[in-house]
């Protein structure tokens, strides 16, 4: 009898389900590893905000894929915590954008390079045949991440609309 869950799974499908459940598995790893002083979706805004540059709430609880009136609690809690800030947009004075602070980005890229470094530790004891296909598949990873940030949030894709400002 084979490994598929279901009879009709052959070939491509197959493969493409037993990708996603090693990749889902290992990301539920990070996240059972990753400290945990901010909430999964507070890191995951700080994270759009620093990949795409200041965003109104309502950007954000669609991007997020929570209630606009969540995301301005969770902007509230984060600001206090010095990770955001709110500011007006200068092209339209009414309008506040929350954005990144140096500590917000300094602290989810310190949050990152500690899992990179978990992760670097466990690639190191791979054998090197493996280690090798790890690595050939970064294009593809990376494609995979652009392809979900694209779903998520079309605002976000690379045709500058939301760059990250420098100030």
């Amino acid at each position: 009898m084979s490994g598929s869950t279901s009879g009709s799974s052959t070939g491509s499908a197959d493969g493409s389900t037993r990708s996603a459940g090693a990749v889902v598995g290992l990301l539920s790893s990070l996240v059972r590893h990753a400290p945990r002083d901010l909430s999964l979706t507070s890191v995951s805004t700080l994270s759009t905000l620093d990949r795409t540059g200041p965003r109104r709430v309502t950007d954000l609880a669609m991007a997020q894929g929570i209630t606009q009136p969540s995301v301005t609690s969770l902007v509230t809690a984060l600001e206090r915590a010095g990770l955001v800030e709110r500011r007006n947009d200068p092209a339209d004075r009414r309008v506040v954008l929350v954005a990144i602070t140096a500590a917000g980005s300094e602290y989810l890229h310190a949050r990152r390079r500690a899992n990179i470094e978990a992760f670097v530790q466990l690639i190191e004891r791979l054998p090197p045949d493996e280690a090798a296909a790890l690595a050939a598949a970064i294009p593809a990873l990376e494609h995979l991440r652009e392809l979900d940030d694209e779903q998520r949030d079309p605002s976000a894709s690379p045709d500058g609309l939301h760059a990250p400002e420098h100030v």
